[in-house]
Parts: structure tokens; sequence; C-alpha cells
């Protein structure tokens, strides 16, 4: 059974994204969820990974996703910081934010735990090509570290791919460029992940406004 998720379009012709998902085998439902929304900015992408599997991990990614929805708009360590709040006295979480800012054609983004993200550029010069998401040890309700969030420009045609630890962490090695994101995003979850855990990948693509 594929996650749920509170997922709004994002900005016409700003974003290109595809989502492949699945619950770990003989649970009902994953701890897994993703959300992808239009901001004033532009653009929000968020993964969570409850602890844990089934019903009850569900209920905390889904807590997660609620409140990174309500208080979108928000700089991304303040959205964390809500969610810390939000998931005490739960089991707690582990994800990854990214914003788009369409006017100063940047991605800003910050992790807690191993929701990996991988930014790779569409110009296969650019240096440095591929970069990952650097992710800060702790979990999102109990054990929330200092944060700070990075920055980075973005053009058409680059690509952000977030991963849960339900993928290997190679994924970025079977990433095709061209191919759409949807089936990008299939692939990778095929290829990558390891069926021992709730798994999901998350595939963005940079377009800018035409």
């Amino acid at each position: 059974m594929e996650p749920q998720a509170l997922t709004t379009p994002a900005a016409p012709g700003l974003l290109e994204w595809g989502v492949a998902a699945r619950a770990l085998d003989g649970q009902p439902q994953s701890g897994d969820l993703h959300l992808v929304k239009t901001t004033e900015a532009g653009a929000l992408v968020a993964v969570v990974d409850a602890l844990g599997h089934g019903a009850d991990a569900a209920v905390v990614a889904q807590t997660a996703i609620s409140t990174i929805e309500r208080w979108t708009g928000e700089p991304l360590v303040a959205l964390l910081e809500r969610c810390d709040r939000a998931l005490r006295l739960t089991r707690g979480a582990v994800l990854s934010l990214a914003g788009f800012d369409e006017a100063t054609k940047t991605m800003t983004w910050v992790g807690v735990g191993n929701v990996e993200g991988v930014f790779l550029k569409a110009d296969p010069a650019a240096r440095p090509a591929r970069e990952s998401m650097l992710l800060r040890g702790g979990v999102v309700g109990y054990r929330l570290p200092s944060l700070m969030s990075s920055v980075r420009r973005v053009d058409p045609g680059d690509l952000l791919v977030v991963a849960t630890d339900g993928i290997r962490t190679d994924f970025a090695e079977h990433v095709v460029a061209g191919a759409p994101a949807k089936a990008m995003a299939d692939r990778l979850l095929q290829r990558c992940g390891k069926g021992t855990d709730d798994a999901l990948v998350l595939v963005v693509r940079y377009r800018g406004k035409a």
C-alpha cells in the first residue's frame, strides 16, 4: 500500500516531481511520508520517516506532515522546531526539508537523522556536480540538534532526490538524469529498496517558471 500524504501541486512550471513508496511487508501503513507544497516564495519539499513501522509510525509521520503543512512559509529551521514540539511524547521521527525560492533561484535544505538528500546539477561541468545534504544526528521530537540550513543555487534541470533509510545509500548512482521524475522514483525504489523497512524516494526536478 502506497503511503498517503498531504500534497498540494507545486507552482505551475516550477517543479516536476514524482514519488515511489511502499510499506514494510506485513504492515498496512507506512511511517514514511512526503509533502510537496506551493509557498509564496516557490515550493516546499518534505520527507518524514517516523521511527518504527505500522499504524503507530504512520500517525507520527502524519503529525509531522500536518505541522509542516500548517506552518508552511516559516524558515526551515523554525519548521523543524515546530515539528519537534509536535512530536514530543511520541516515538519521534527523522526528516529532511527543502525550500525553493523562485525570486533568488535558490534551494535551502536541512535535515535531521538519516533521510538522505542528494542534489545533482543538470550541467555536467558544474562543480560540484553532486552534493549530499548535510544531516545532523538526532530525532525530531526527542533529541533535536542545533540546526543550520544551507543554500544552493538552482538552475533548470537540476535534480533533488530524497530517500528514507529503506532505500540503499547508493541510490544516486542509479539516477537517469533525463527520465521523468515519477519514472525515476519508481526505478530507484525497485532497484534500491532494501525490503527490510518502509521505503520512500522523492525525485524533484527544478524547472523554473516559464
